[in-house]
């Protein structure tokens, strides 16, 4: 995870934005990865105890997803952005018949929408959802509107509001630029806008 208030990335929107997520990073680190699954599973059964299986959002929640029903204990399968083009045509990966009643892992909530399309063919095709769980979310006021209109609860294990604390408290970035990092998590698109205008 990096900030960069100073000099924004581009996102894939082509929005400007302080921060850049990978989580798949997390992955490669032994203890690192290790903890977030100790976490992940404790809050799985915390808020979503009823759950059967565990159902990974292509392509970031799979490997955590995998990792959660391993240390809970339960089956175990994946659902794609859309359906293969080519041989069973499957959005769900896994056995049906085991994924009746799932809680959801994702790696990243941004807008929400991904996740949320996970869940929509989720439900088309019969399963229950518990709801979702998330490494990390920015906090965007969309997204919590978002998850809300589809009545489905979420949990994370940590949000953009205690990383920007961290990060000052660490020295990583200026207590100056707290403020306007911020600002950017409560209207990404006008902070957005307003970069790109300066930067014209």
């Amino acid at each position: 995870m990096k900030l960069q208030p100073n000099d924004p990335f581009t996102w894939a929107s082509g929005r400007k934005a302080p921060i850049y997520c990978d989580n798949r990073k997390t992955l490669s680190h032994v203890a690192v990865r290790e903890g977030i699954q100790a976490a992940a599973v404790a809050l799985v059964r915390e808020r979503f105890p009823a759950a059967e299986a565990v159902v990974g959002v292509a392509t970031g929640g799979i490997a955590l997803g995998a990792l959660v029903a391993a240390g809970c204990g339960l089956p175990f399968g994946y659902v794609r952005s859309e359906a293969k083009s080519h041989g069973l045509g499957n959005q769900i990966e896994g056995d049906l018949a085991m994924l009746r009643r799932v809680v959801v892992i994702e790696d990243l909530i941004s807008t929400g929408k991904s996740s949320l399309q996970a869940v929509q063919a989720l439900r088309a095709a019969g399963i229950e959802v518990e709801g979702l769980v998330a490494i990390f979310t920015y906090g965007f006021p969309e997204a919590v509107a978002a998850f809300d209109a589809a009545a489905c609860p979420f949990a994370v294990l940590t949000h953009y509001g205690a990383l920007l604390e961290s990060a000052v408290d660490g020295g990583y970035i200026a207590p100056e630029d707290a403020q306007m990092l911020r600002s950017w998590s409560q209207d990404p698109a006008a902070w957005s806008d307003r970069v790109l205008t300066l930067g014209a």
